[in-house]
């Protein structure tokens, strides 16, 4: 085992003895090598479906095993194109409005949260509704109500068309401004600058959260901030894990589908570090130019990302003359969500429903 240190991260690197019999048919028999050099692979830990995600899965594929179809979703129950496309194979019919849902009928919120006016419209048309929005978005959307409460302005850092900012603005959309960069902030009118605070999306980028909220503490001095930081501890480990292997590798894969938030900000952390970056739905996304002259390419997967899909990856890389494989681990995760309440009870089956 190798142990090294890398920034402020403690950098894990241990030779994997063989690949997964899951796609150790796919390597050829005689690996190709380029120029005599033996390329490696650096596959990134913590990686993939983080507690949110998990939950928000198991939540649709419980309603199906228990009542059966149809079962609709609003929004996409999590960003990534494989999983809805497996849910919807399931039986699971995808909207984008709940006026596209039967009166009556049973409905799941995806995990990216609603605003109040989509549960009054839910109320109003009777829908049975599941609500699968991530614990930690439920936390930003009451600090939201508690602030603006309190009179306070709410200076909310985020990406305006993005399903979890919609879902935020709309707690207290009198009270709330949306900044995207330091150049939004630079353009605020406080009526009050004594009374204001921030809260974030849980999906961007640790950098440029930093450099907004550096920028807000100079125009605004008493703002105020939450006791704990908003931004997802799976966006963050990923985060790291990226920083800490950008040195080592020429160039990044990443697992995701392009409106994955927490995805696309892999990619933008990577490329910031100097190092190229690419998302990719799944392995046929990967081209030539991706990989030339690249030894070592690093490999990783946003938080909505199933393990199936890296695994595919590998096995395409193994084919291209990636011999070697080593596993990354920057911080180990043991985060788990309980399920909704009319749904903890049956947490039993979800051994018989994991995709």
């Amino acid at each position: 085992m190798l142990a090294g240190t890398i920034s402020t991260c403690i950098l894990i690197v241990f030779p994997m003895p063989s690949i997964d019999l899951a796609y150790e048919a796919a390597i050829p028999t005689e690996i190709p090598k380029v120029s005599g050099v033996e390329k490696k692979i650096i596959l990134l830990k913590p990686r993939g479906f983080c507690a949110g995600v998990v939950r928000a899965i198991d939540v649709v594929k419980i309603a199906l095993d228990l009542y059966g179809g149809p079962i609709y979703v609003r929004k996409e129950i999590v960003h990534n194109r494989h999983v809805v496309e497996e849910l919807r194979q399931a039986g699971a019919i995808f909207v984008e409005e709940l006026g596209e849902v039967p009166e009556g009928a049973r409905v799941i919120f995806s995990a990216h949260g609603v605003s109040p006016a989509v549960r009054e419209e839910a109320k109003q048309r009777r829908l049975q509704v599941i609500d699968a929005t991530c614990p930690l978005v439920t936390k930003v959307h009451l600090e939201a109500v508690k602030l603006a409460k309190k009179g306070y302005t709410i200076v909310l850092i985020g990406h305006r068309d993005h399903d979890e900012v919609i879902g935020t603005l709309g707690e207290a959309p009198e009270w709330t401004i949306l900044v995207s960069d330091v150049n939004d902030v630079d353009r605020l009118q406080i009526k009050d600058p004594d009374r204001v605070a921030y809260l974030t999306q849980t999906t961007l980028s640790l950098d440029e959260t930093k450099d907004i909220v550096n920028r807000l503490l100079e125009r605004f001095p008493k703002i105020m901030g939450p006791k704990t930081q908003d931004i997802c501890y799976a966006t963050e480990n990923r985060q790291l894990a990226v920083k800490a292997v950008a040195p080592l590798c020429q160039a990044l894969l990443v697992v995701g589908s392009q409106n994955s938030s927490n995805s696309r900000r892999l990619v933008e952390v990577c490329e910031k570090s100097g190092v190229p970056a690419y998302l990719l739905d799944d392995c046929s996304e990967v081209e030539s130019r991706m990989l030339q002259n690249v030894d070592t390419v690093a490999v990783t997967a946003g938080a909505s990302a199933p393990e199936h899909l890296v695994e595919e990856l590998i096995a395409h890389l193994r084919s291209r003359g990636y011999a070697n494989l080593e596993e990354a681990e920057i911080k180990e995760e043991d985060v788990r969500f309980t399920l909704p309440s009319d749904l903890e009870k049956f947490t039993p089956r979800l051994h018989t429903l994991r995709i």
